[in-house]
């Protein structure tokens, strides 16, 4: 080493861990840690090596046990998303199952454009040792492993096999990490001798350094262009997409909206884009949207698509905008997303793009449409309306609608509590019933659809937000798939309440099945049938609550509203993690937002019921499928 070009010797895995104490992220002059902590489950694939680099030189990067890979994944996606994409957390496993484990984590992260950091061990990258524990023997390739799976589903793979690889693996996939048009999943897949190697890395490969995330401009003309376009419409729709949060966009979009009198839809991800309360605000859209969100888009002539990706949720399959001249103007920093369904592109960072067209169009002189915020007012008042009738009551002889209990939880947050949900009916109820004018956040994980996110990912919203209540809202198939958080809750001493709405199977797929197949088959959670050999025997009985208190967590068993009112206020002055397990009714749904979704009964069968879904699914599709560009 000389005094002139100073190294630090050091092994592969201990370089990687002094390095990410190192990173930050930085927008709007604001500085954080961009990888705070790592959470792992360790094997002989890491342990000797990124385990003993976390003990020797992590003093600044905190470990966390977890019970699953696939668990600690999502808890890292639920940091990234509360803290908009500016942190998150890396994950190491051993090779084989637990490096396998972790795919599903990645694959939703990178659909849903939230950066984690995985480092899972990998083969010997020597070989000397022959074929070794776990080692996939690939026919026709020998230095193909089980990690080369992450591949499609990472944004930036790398296979480190020798120590001075680092060098660019590592700040490659901080870029990758912090830029937002191109985040997701980075994997540097992690060869268990190499992380014992040694080099002399530069000393100043480990100085403090920031990653700045730009806020892109939008180009001049595309703004004079879409401002044209605002000119000519008549009845405009704004849809509010994830990137709107992760933008810090809210109020820009808020104020565009009301200056001009265009409605606003969310997405899944843009759910609570619009805080406060807003004449123009008609909440989720789509195929789980409410029914006036989708009659006033549905004859839109024009669609202003900001921070969203368009999947058929929101488009109802290529149904829902069904003007004849509908045109497109597509905000996002993703050119593939800017340019769908035809879109005039807007490139840019969606704050900065709304600020330019809302000083661009008053230069322009447009005003709202008085009768079409007549129209849009109307459509709202209605919603509120059914709401009230129809949702927030609780039908005689029936247990709590879960359409009933998300009104009694939105009623009992308070401004900075959280909400996360994900997979089966409870994504579709908060995108229609959430009501984020109250001050709360509701974070829901639609874009991968992920059973088994919600809890791990609470833990992530917690770290994130240390005050507020972090509730996860499951369903009892979801709770059964991925419970064992808990016990990383009451290690950590994380306080997070979940919510388990009981209603004895996979309810949301039995609402679809009904509708496309006509029979109900395989998705409840029945005992096997002796005389049908099938599983439509009695319900199957669980103790939800005795899990959840075997992992230290306070339990509820709650049925009817009042019990649950009585619950979530007790829950919120405990210190340690609660359950309340909430009997639900099965087949009472809000009301269906009257959207199109393409699911295909069976084109050959000689089910009666099934084939007239099919005549009528194909009357459907021919009527409503549209293509824009």
């Amino acid at each position: 080493m000389s005094k002139a070009n100073p190294t630090l010797r050091m092994t592969t895995a201990q370089a990687i861990v002094k390095y990410l104490q190192a990173q930050h992220s930085e927008r709007d002059g604001k500085a954080r840690r961009l990888i705070p902590g790592v959470f792992g489950i360790f094997g002989h694939g890491n342990v000797a090596g990124l385990g003993q680099a976390l003990y020797e030189y992590g003093g600044e990067l905190p470990y966390y046990h977890v019970w699953n890979e696939q668990a600690m994944v999502h808890t890292a996606i639920g940091f990234a998303k509360a803290n908009r994409r500016l942190a998150t957390l890396a994950c190491t496993s051993s090779i084989g199952p637990g490096a396998t484990n972790m795919i599903t984590g990645a694959a939703t992260a990178t659909v849903n454009r939230l950066p984690v950091l995985l480092l899972p061990g990998d083969y010997y990258a020597g070989r000397h040792q022959g074929i070794v524990l776990q080692q996939l023997e690939h026919p026709i390739s020998a230095d193909v492993s089980v990690n080369d799976c992450f591949r499609p589903v990472s944004r930036f793979f790398d296979r480190i096999t020798r120590p001075e690889q680092l060098l660019t693996a590592l700040p490659e996939a901080m870029r990758v990490l912090t830029d937002p048009a191109e985040t997701g999943a980075v994997t540097l897949a992690l060869p268990q001798d190499v992380q014992s190697h040694a080099y002399d890395y530069p000393a100043h490969f480990f100085d403090r350094h920031s990653w700045r995330i730009e806020r892109r401009p939008p180009d001049p003309q595309r703004i004079q262009e879409a401002v044209a376009l605002l000119r000519q419409a008549e009845r405009p729709f704004l849809i509010a997409g994830g990137g709107v949060h992760y933008s810090d966009a809210g109020e820009e979009l808020q104020a565009f909206a009301e200056a001009f009198g265009i409605p606003v839809g969310e997405t899944s991800a843009g759910k609570g884009a619009v805080r406060n309360d807003s004449a123009f605000l008609l909440g989720g859209l789509g195929v789980t949207g409410n029914p006036s969100a989708g009659k006033i888009a549905r004859q839109a002539d024009l669609v202003l698509c900001v921070g969203t990706r368009l999947t058929d949720f929101t488009t109802g399959s290529q149904s829902l905008f069904q003007h004849p001249a509908v045109k497109f103007i597509g905000v996002n920093i993703q050119g593939r997303d800017a340019h769908k369904q035809g879109a005039l592109p807007l490139l840019a960072d969606a704050r900065e793009a709304l600020r330019a067209l809302t000083a661009a169009a008053r230069q322009a002189g447009l005003k709202p449409n008085a009768a079409y915020a007549k129209e849009v007012a109307a459509a709202k008042a209605e919603w509120g309306r059914r709401l009230q009738e129809e949702v927030y009551r609780q039908a005689p002889g029936e247990a709590l609608s879960q359409g009933h209990l998300f009104g009694i939880l939105n009623e009992e947050a308070r401004p900075g509590d959280t909400v996360v949900v994900a997979a089966g009916t409870p994504p579709g109820d908060a995108l229609e019933l959430w009501d984020a004018t109250r001050g709360s956040t509701c974070h829901i994980e639609f874009g991968f659809s992920c059973m088994g996110y919600e809890l791990p990912a609470s833990l992530g919203v917690r770290m994130a937000q240390p005050h507020g209540e972090v509730y996860a809202l499951v369903g009892d198939g979801t709770y059964l798939m991925n419970p064992t958080e808990l016990a990383t809750a009451s290690q950590e001493n994380w306080k997070i309440t979940v919510i388990i709405s009981e209603n004895h199977g996979y309810q949301s797929i039995r609402r679809l099945q009904m509708g496309r197949a006509g029979h109900s088959f395989g998705n409840e959670f029945r005992l096997r049938n002796a005389k049908t050999n099938r599983l439509e025997g009695e319900f199957l009985p669980v103790d939800f609550a005795k899990n959840a208190e075997s992992m230290g967590a306070r339990v509820w068993r709650v049925s009817g509203a009042e019990a649950l009112r009585r619950a979530l206020r007790e829950a919120r002055s405990e210190t340690r993690s609660c359950v309340l397990v909430v009997e639900t009714e099965k087949y009472r749904f809000p009301p269906a937002s009257e959207v199109w979704w393409d699911v295909e009964p069976a084109e050959a069968t000689q089910d009666p019921k099934t084939q007239e879904l099919r005549r009528q699914y194909e009357k459907d599709r021919a009527e409503s499928q549209r293509f824009y560009y």
